[in-house]
């Protein structure tokens, strides 16, 4: 059994930065992969980046180079750090992991930026 917690949500100006963490449960964070996602309202939810065991990291187009997801295996936490946030980043935002073949979602956390 996995629990992810999302925070660091909230409500900002376009152009302002926020920074997302994601604490994980369980003993094996270092040798898992872990992502974050959003889901606008109306809309499917989308991989926003992704980080592997080893550190190898994906981005969407519309985030690159404005977010960097990172991990500290020491604290079992993920993070997303977004700058230069635009409205359209409006979303809850949510921390994903694999493991034994068993998808687990974090309760994700609100990002509103404000035109």
């Amino acid at each position: 059994q996995v629990q992810l917690v999302e925070s660091g949500g909230g409500l900002v100006q376009a152009g302002a930065s926020l920074r997302l963490s994601c604490a994980a449960s369980g003993s094996t964070f270092s040798s898992r992969g872990f992502g974050w996602y959003r889901q606008a309202p109306g809309k499917q939810r989308e991989a926003v980046a992704t980080i592997s065991s080893s550190g190898s990291t994906y981005y969407a187009d519309s985030v690159k180079g404005r977010f960097t997801i990172s991990r500290d295996n020491a604290k079992n936490t993920v993070y997303l750090q977004m700058n230069s946030l635009k409205p359209e980043d409006t979303a809850v935002y949510y921390c994903r992991t694999v493991q034994d073949g068993l998808t687990y979602w974090g309760q994700g956390t609100q990002v509103t930026v404000s035109s």
